[in-house]
């Protein structure tokens, strides 16, 4: 999934990569900062260095492989891994005995034994600091036998034991004697939540998400008959759609998890199992036998970044992450020097990209005056004319590892594809995406002449642009080039059948090539992007991307439905790090109305749109009249909406309340909060439900907040949180532990035994199984809170007017669940905040400045260009009944005016709004309509090339 985004780093000619060095110091101030490095020795020239390995195998000095977690050896001279980049091996000193080998064997002479220490001044505009973490060391925890057994894995470790890269090549494996285990157990909160043994009490947010991903992928190497178990306390699946991946690992594939309080593990001599003992949730003593146990360890902050933050003057919280505000997430305490990724806090993979986007963009406020003043043009590569020329086929088979090679005989069908039509060369690669292989195969199509090319590899969601990227440096048009994707379609689905699986990977190969003879060069239209930007919600997310990108120059137009700008947040009491909200709120607020490039419409909705990437065209209806507005992007931030109860009695007593309804009693300061005795809090009020299957995110951290809050005005006060789990994730866990010192009382339910809420005259009780006794409880109280779900807003209209895809939930749906969180398929149109999903103050702001940092990448560069892959119409064949018309989800085809000189009346495509669907060319009924790069003549090849398998 990385490593085109790897690729496209490694060759971008405006980003130095500087390896092996570390910052020793930060002087000066924003926009004129001088930053000292020093660079550790390699000893091999990077500009040199072809990554051909050919050093590497002759080296006879291994040691433990670092990057596979010690699980195996590397040589003296390596590199971490295969698609690293730069692709450059280093040696390592500690083990180097200074042989000579390597330099003997290095035809590029890139060997380099007096290389040295160095230090070097560079200048900069602005710091970015994304130094990471790392995972937790459980060596200390003797009780969990991670020392005493090989058999006793960090996650991590597990992690390379799964990789097709790793020691095994993808196949689970016991490291004690090789072999497949049966049962493997997960500990969570290992180096996490935990003040009495490692002093992280934080939660590290990434452990249970990738446990239960463990599990599902485990069974899929070994089998649906592997036993899988995750020991727990709560479980805290609260990103988007991890509910669901939650309820499909237990109910669909059969993984335990067990509530309980971990003891020890210890080794069974006679079985060579592994014995661990626990406390179950009704506090129960059981002990259980396992073939491996895999310990969810946490993340935390080596103590090369607490000095690093120290030495350039950025504080830090007691966890020793980043220290930010709430409404600026990612900028740190010194002005020029910003922040993402882990060690702002422990992240997943979508969080990092979003913070990444949203430092980019606050970066780009304050140092957008130099913009394209230091940027290098890469000369353009003159296209080959190929149009005539008899097609020569260059078919490239990755083995990806073992991904591919563990099911698929991949030389088998590298031999295969070269007895095939016009093919003129055949290889195949580990790791064909890689930045090296991408280099060779651009030398080759050179080489041998090649003006058409097919892959045979994985997906083309993810790897098809840097392929394409790779066709351009050679001179080849972009679209001469064909994906077969014997991974997903081939390797994954017939992992327990190599010798089928063999054959299908050879029907696709020849299929593909069928397919790319026939292809010709197609042209990409040229479009300018209008330099205006759309926001659609005056939120938080929507006010944030709106100051974003008014600071970097663009006339921006926010559009909210509202009489006043805020959404939700107007609200809310206080954010999880103590910060005002109302406070903060008012400020950004004033600073959106009065800024000069921002254009703010109140009352206000978009009723209609039209257009395409660069060039929209929107209707805002507002305060009796309507304005056309010109747009390049258009950023969604519809925000959410609080779920309104019919369960608990809600709207019969005025003393049950929702969450926002109890912060608007704290804010308005309401006297009797300090006069009650009791509250209860009930969590997941319609979340986590059949009917609404996620978890609404700040239910937990709101609550617990408020519950804090209510103690603190009255700290004789009983108040109780009734939970199912609680997910205070990150450094949010803080509250959870202040608000149990406190004396909040915790009381945990389930699904199938929700608490009742009774109203008996003046008398309010909740009754609930407490977990701990084992029995029912009444509590009499004089509040009730409900920490009622976040839905979605009306999202559909906007949806059909911009062509965006909402899911089954009714969230927008973004391009890439991990690497495209704030962007949706359709060019030109991003999201973020509470339209993506639900979310806290910092997370929604930092999204709204990650949409402005998209959107700007493309409002930059002026010119856009449209897909090749369009439809086109024939003319002498239409019939004009509209059937084109009708089905097209983008507006693309037309009719000719009736007057018009050719073809009146006739229907014709505009290639810029097509998006090569298809839906046209498969409903035309007069086979007036084809689509570029998959016409008849290529979808029959490929049809009649499957046929030739029989």
């Amino acid at each position: 999934m990385i490593s085109p985004t790897l690729v496209e780093v490694g060759r971008h000619i405006n980003i130095n990569i500087i390896g092996n060095t570390e910052v020793l110091s930060v002087d000066g101030d924003v926009g004129n900062f001088t930053v000292k490095l020093a660079s550790q020795p390699r000893y091999i020239d990077p500009e040199k260095c072809t990554g051909c390995g050919q050093c590497s195998q002759v080296c006879p000095i291994t040691g433990s492989d670092e990057f596979n977690q010690g699980l195996s050896n590397r040589a003296a001279i390596y590199i971490k891994y295969a698609q690293s980049v730069p692709l450059s091996y280093a040696i390592d000193p500690d083990l180097c005995i200074g042989c000579g080998l390597c330099e003997k064997m290095c035809l590029a002479e890139a060997i380099y034994y007096k290389d040295a220490y160095n230090e070097r001044e560079i200048e900069a505009g602005a710091v970015l600091l994304a130094p990471g973490t790392e995972a937790f060391d459980p060596s200390g925890l003797d009780y969990y036998g991670y020392d005493r057994s090989p058999d006793v894995v960090t996650s991590l470790e597990f992690e390379r034991i799964l990789s097709a890269s790793g020691p095994f090549l993808g196949h689970v494996q016991r490291p004690s004697d090789l072999r497949i285990p049966r049962k493997i157990a997960w500990l969570q909160c290992v180096g996490s939540r935990d003040t009495n043994r490692c002093d992280n009490a934080y939660c590290s947010s990434v452990c249970c998400m990738y446990a239960i991903k463990q599990t599902v992928i485990a069974k899929e190497h070994v089998g649906e008959d592997l036993e899988c178990a995750v020991f727990y306390m709560d479980m805290r699946t609260h990103g988007k759609d991890f509910e669901r991946y939650y309820n499909t690992a237990e109910d669909t594939h059969g993984v335990r998890f067990i509530e309980s309080r971990v003891h020890t593990i210890d080794n069974d001599p006679e079985t060579d199992e592994l014995v661990l003992r626990y406390v179950d949730g009704n506090g129960g003593i059981c002990t259980e036998n396992f073939d491996m146990v895999v310990l969810s360890v946490g993340l935390e902050v080596p103590p090369s970044v607490v000095d690093l933050a120290q030495r350039l003057g950025v504080d830090l919280t007691r966890s020793n992450f980043a220290k930010t505000g709430a409404f600026s997430p990612v900028k740190t305490s010194r002005d020029g020097v910003f922040v993402c990724g882990a060690f702002q806090g422990p992240r997943d993979i979508p969080q990092s990209v979003v913070d990444a986007s949203a430092a980019a963009s606050a970066i780009g406020d304050v140092i957008s005056e130099a913009r394209n003043t230091c940027t290098v043009e890469r000369d353009p590569v003159p296209e080959i004319n190929v149009s005539g020329q008899r097609p020569r086929i260059g078919v490239f088979v990755c083995k990806c590892g073992s991904n591919i090679a563990g099911v698929v005989d991949v030389p088998a069908v590298r031999d295969y594809a070269k007895e095939l039509p016009y093919v003129e060369h055949v290889e195949d690669n580990l790791y064909t995406c890689s930045q090296d292989t991408q280099d060779l195969m651009a030398e080759v199509i050179k080489e041998k002449g090649l003006n058409r090319v097919v892959v045979a590899s994985c997906t083309p969601k993810t790897h098809e642009g840097v392929f394409q990227e790779t066709l351009v440096s050679a001179g080849i048009n972009k679209y001469l080039f064909e994906m077969a994707n014997i991974r997903n379609q081939d390797s994954w689905v017939h992992r327990n059948n190599p010798e089928l699986a063999t054959e299908k990977a050879k029907d696709l190969v020849r299929m593909a090539v069928a397919h790319v003879a026939l292809s010709e060069p197609l042209e990409e239209a040229e479009l300018n992007v209008n330099q205006t930007a759309l926001v659609v919600g005056g939120g938080l997310a929507g006010m944030a991307a709106a100051k974003s990108l008014a600071s970097q120059g663009y006339e921006t137009h926010l559009v909210e439905k509202a009489a006043e700008l805020g959404g939700q947040a107007r609200r809310l009491y206080k954010t999880a790090d103590g910060s005002d909200v109302q406070k903060e709120l008012a400020a950004m607020v004033d600073e959106v109305m009065n800024h000069e490039q921002i254009r703010v419409h109140t009352n206000a909705e978009i009723v209609a749109a039209e257009g395409f990437i660069g060039n929209f065209t929107s209707t805002i209806s507002g305060n009796g009249e309507e304005t056309q507005v010109e747009h390049g992007v258009a950023i969604m931030a519809t925000g959410g909406k609080p779920y309104v109860p019919d369960e608990y009695e809600y709207g019969k007593d005025d003393r049950i309340i929702t969450s926002l309804e109890l912060d608007e009693k704290l804010i308005a300061e309401d006297a009797s909060l300090k006069s009650m005795d009791s509250a209860v809090f009930i969590q997941c009020v319609g979340s986590r439900e059949p009917d609404r299957p996620y978890c609404s995110r700040v239910c937990c951290t709101h609550s617990i907040d408020n519950a804090l809050e209510l103690k603190k005005r009255n700290p004789d006060m009983n108040v109780y949180i009734l939970y199912r789990d609680i997910r205070t994730y990150g450094e949010r866990e803080y509250l959870y532990q202040a608000a149990r010192e406190a004396g909040v009382i915790f009381i945990r339910y389930h699904l199938e035994d929700k608490p009742v809420v009774t109203i008996s005259g003046d008398a309010l009780t909740v009754t609930v199984t407490d977990h701990v006794l084992n029995r029912r409880v009444r509590i009499d109280t004089d509040l009730v809170s409900l920490a009622t779900a976040v839905l979605p807003a009306d999202n559909n209209k906007l949806a059909n007017l911009y062509k965006l895809s909402v899911n089954d939930d009714g969230f927008f749906a973004e391009k890439h669940a991990k690497l495209g969180p704030s962007d949706f398929a359709s060019d030109g149109v991003y999201l973020c905040g509470m339209a993506h999903y639900p979310k806290p103050v910092d997370e929604a702001v930092a999204q709204g400045q990650a949409a402005a940092s998209r959107a700007v990448t493309l409002l930059a560069q002026e010119v856009a260009y449209a897909s090749g892959i369009v439809a086109k119409v024939n003319p002498a064949m239409c019939s004009a009944c509209g059937v084109c018309v009708s089905v097209c989800p983008y507006s693309a085809p037309s009719f000719i005016e009736p007057d018009a000189r050719f073809f009146p009346g006739k229907a014709q495509i505009n290639p810029v709004l097509c998006k090569g669907c298809g839906l046209c060319a498969a409903s035309c009924r007069s086979g007036a309509i084809s689509l570029k790069g998959f016409d008849n003549d290529q979808i029959f090849a490929q049809i009649f090339a499957l046929k030739e398998a029989g």
